[in-house]
């Protein structure tokens, strides 16, 4: 077993991993591209040096969106060794977000693909830099610029980014029905995320962790951290095709699956419709899953037909990215309900909605302070009403802590339906839904309503399109999974798909404002 190097600031560690185990394997792409950790250590001093040679330096903003790659991987260290302020956007985010991202964190450089899933990203980045001064576009797709390292100034040490240095990072909620928020990060809160998964994973060299979401996305630093941490091998994708992605699995040895619930419930179907090849994944030890609820059903059904102990869940936010992580060593039971516990030094707590610090199992908004925790808001004005009066922040979601202080979230503030007065819970109904083996996917959301308010509607997928259910069937089903009469919903939706971003979180707005529309 490889020893973990636990220091604060990236590019130390990315040093530090490479004299260790230079020659063991960093990550493997999907086109056969490879890294070792000495080998992400050379390429990323080369890019520094081209990078330095185009201007970027010490506090040098540079915005860039790239799929996940092993170059977007090679620049985070290579932005890191220059001390440059990085700005990842994920690739979904389009030209309102950008140039507003843009226009607030003032970059010098946008690095971006030049086609990706047909989005010309070049067009756009270079249409956003004509209307800005000062801001200049790099396309990636032929290669990072690279120069000899030898031309580089001195590291000037740990210290930024690290524990007491300046934030070298800026992630960008996806602005779905607003303008984005960025949020600010040091490479030492990172670190105490990366910390979080790494015990509740019990990581070491011999593991292989797979990562297919976004690189962009906060959880990106963290997976590389991780494995910079402990030594373990990353197996990513910038695409995902299930027959594929199993295979490269399959094959590198997979033991802890990524990377969330859509790719899981691609996995369920994959093995169903292939039974001969069970276990789908004869390495794995869990299910990776964060960014989206997952249902007890869903656990049980990974733990009885894809193995492992079944899933395990994290729950986070940017401005708070791994602040509970469940554990290989948690019994079933939690496993199945919970999100875990607060990782090192996060103090979780629940507030009801008189200010009155929850009892456990006392269902109120969480709200979290500790290592992670962000540097505050590129925007100040966003942090009035972010923190509460002991400085907690409150994350809009619900959720109740247990008398072993194991996280349950339970739903979102906003997407709480308010029917003749009564608070009903959406992720509620949706998790009791979701354990119906004639819904294959399901969202459920308040529709304004004349007489009481709002109304819930249920939006499913059905798993036989030709053999859809009824509302009565789905109701009768919920009353008998023990759902109070009084939360039942009123409208059933038959969808083809239920819109989710790269995480797998429903994008509510998307979908209620295409069910209006329906309706007028």
């Amino acid at each position: 077993m490889t020893r973990v190097i636990d220091v604060d600031h990236l590019w130390e560690l990315v040093s530090r991993r490479a004299e260790a185990t230079p020659d063991k394997m960093f990550a493997v792409d999907e086109y056969g591209g490879s890294l070792t950790f000495g080998g992400l250590r050379g390429e990323a001093e080369r890019v520094a040096a081209g990078l330095a040679a185009r201007g970027v330096t010490e506090g040098t903003v540079v915005s860039w969106q790239l799929p996940t790659r092993l170059s977007a991987f090679v620049l985070m260290v290579a932005l890191s060794r220059l001390g440059a302020v990085q700005n990842p956007l994920v690739s979904i985010l389009r030209r309102r977000e950008v140039e507003f991202v843009c226009r607030q964190a003032r970059p010098s450089l946008l690095i971006v693909p030049r086609v990706f899933r047909g989005f010309d990203h070049e067009a756009m980045a270079r249409d956003i830099a004509a209307g800005q001064p000062g801001l200049d576009v790099l396309v990636a797709d032929d290669g990072l610029p690279t120069d000899d390292p030898a031309l580089l100034p001195p590291f000037s040490g740990a210290a930024p980014g690290g524990a007491a240095g300046p934030a070298r990072w800026y992630f960008y909620t996806s602005g779905t029905t607003a303008d984005p928020k960025g949020v600010k990060h040091r490479d030492a809160t990172i670190m105490a995320a990366t910390r979080t998964m790494d015990s509740a994973l019990r990581l070491d060299s011999a593991d292989v962790v797979s990562f297919l979401i976004p690189a962009a996305h906060i959880a990106g630093p963290v997976h590389l951290m991780s494995a910079l941490r402990t030594g373990h091998e990353l197996v990513i994708a910038e695409t995902f095709e299930p027959a594929r992605e199993i295979e490269r699995q399959r094959a590198r040895g997979v033991t802890h699956v990524g990377s969330g619930v859509p790719f899981i419930r691609a996995y369920l179907a994959y093995q169903r419709a292939h039974p001969e090849q069970a276990p789908l994944f004869p390495d794995a030890k869990s299910f990776l899953s964060g960014g989206a609820a997952k249902s007890a059903a869903l656990h049980e059904e990974v733990r009885r037909e894809l193995g492992g102990i079944g899933i395990l869940a994290g729950y986070g936010l940017t401005e708070c990215p791994m602040l509970a992580w469940g554990s290989l060593a948690d019994d079933d039971e939690h496993l199945a309900h919970s999100e875990g516990r607060g990782g090192e030094g996060m103090e979780v707590v629940i507030v009801t909605a008189d200010e009155r610090r929850a009892e456990p199992g006392e269902e109120g908004e969480v709200r979290v302070r500790g290592p992670q925790l962000m540097d505050g808001y590129v925007d100040p004005a966003l942090e009035t009403g972010a923190f509460d009066a002991d400085g907690l922040l409150r994350t809009g979601d619900l959720g109740r802590v247990d008398k072993q202080g194991h996280l349950t979230i339970t739903g979102r503030l906003k997407d709480v339906i308010i029917r003749n007065m009564e608070n009903i819970s959406a992720q509620e109904i949706e998790n009791a839904l979701a354990t119906d083996r004639r819904v294959a996917d399901v969202a459920v959301l308040g529709m304004p309503d004349v007489r009481t308010g709002e109304r819930v509607c249920a939006v499913v997928v059905p798993a036989d399109p030709g053999l859809p259910p009824t509302l009565a069937e789905l109701c009768e089903r919920l009353l008998a999974s023990g759902l109070s009469r009084r939360k039942l919903p009123e409208q059933l939706e038959i969808v083809a798909e239920v819109p989710r971003n790269a995480l797998g979180k429903v994008i509510r707005a998307e979908l209620r404002k295409s069910l209006v529309s329906q309706s007028d």
